[in-house]
């Protein structure tokens, strides 16, 4: 089994910055592609941001410029930079991967979410 830990999540204002971290455990042999997700209340889980493992990124139109991923191989984490938050950002932000287990079991996992909340 794997485990996916979101952490950084908060209350900021219009214009600031948060930087959310997901740090993964347990029975890991390789992590692949990884990515954040976000799903504001009424609306459909979308892809923000994702990472391949030699760190190939890929973004939402939305947040082009504004937010990085990034992750730290060793540390089994991935990070999401959030600049220039705006009112619209405000979701639940979930951290998935694609991981293959110690049993040689190939799957995906997801985080529990952290809530990330911009107010005017």
């Amino acid at each position: 089994q794997v485990q996916l830990v979101e952490s950084g999540g908060g209350l900021v204002q219009a214009g600031g910055s948060l930087r959310l971290s997901c740090a993964a455990s347990g029975s890991i042999f390789s992590i692949n592609a990884m990515a954040w997700y976000r799903q504001a209340p009424g609306k459909q889980r979308e892809l923000v941001a994702d990472i391949t493992s030699s760190g190939s990124t890929n973004y939402a139109d939305s947040v082009k410029g504004r937010f990085t991923i990034s992750r730290d191989n060793a540390k089994s984490t991935v990070y999401l930079q959030m600049n220039s938050l705006k009112t619209e950002d405000t979701a639940v932000y979930y951290c998935t991967g694609l991981f293959t287990t110690n049993q040689g079991v190939s799957r995906r996992y997801w985080g529990q979410g952290t809530q990330v909340t911009v107010s005017l």
